[in-house]
C-alpha cells in the first residue's frame, strides 16, 4: 500500500532543551508517546499495552529535530520525525510531525498525533 507524507505543526510552550529531552530520550518519550521505551545501541522499543514496536534512530541534531523509521516497515523511505522550530522574530517553539502514513489511515493518525501532543503539552505544561 502506497504511503502518504503528513505534516503537522503545534505551537509548544516550552524551552527547546526541555523539549527535545522528551523527544529524544527513553524517559521523555515514555511520558508522553508510549507506555515505555526501551533503548538498545539506535534502536527504540516503543511498548504500548504490552506490545513492543521497534525504530531505528536514523538521525538527531540537538535541540534541533530526531527521525525515527519503524523497523517493520519495508519502505526504506519513509520515517516519523519531530522538528523543533524556533521563530526567529518572535522566539516562539513549534514542533512539527513529519510522518508517513498509509493512504487510508491518514485522518486517524492526523487524529492520534493530536492527541499524543496534547499529552506532551500537559507534560510540559504547555
Amino acid at each position: 500500500m502506497a504511503k502518504e507524507r503528513i505534516d503537522l505543526e503545534f505551537a509548544i510552550r516550552s524551552a527547546p532543551g526541555i523539549l527535545y529531552n522528551r523527544l529524544v530520550t527513553p524517559g521523555g518519550l515514555a511520558e508522553w508517546f508510549a507506555d515505555n521505551v526501551k533503548l538498545n545501541d539506535e534502536i527504540y522499543t516503543f511498548v504500548w499495552e504490552g506490545m513492543g514496536e521497534d525504530a531505528k534512530l536514523l538521525g538527531k541534531r540537538d535541540h534541533e529535530f530526531v527521525r525515527f523509521h519503524w523497523m517493520d516497515d519495508d519502505e526504506d523511505d519513509t520515517f516519523f520525525e519531530f522538528r523543533i522550530k524556533i521563530d526567529q522574530l518572535t522566539g516562539d517553539v513549534a514542533l512539527l510531525v513529519i510522518d508517513h502514513v498509509d493512504d487510508d489511515e491518514v485522518e486517524a493518525s492526523k487524529q492520534l498525533w493530536e492527541k499524543q501532543i496534547g499529552k506532551l503539552k500537559m507534560i510540559l505544561g504547555s
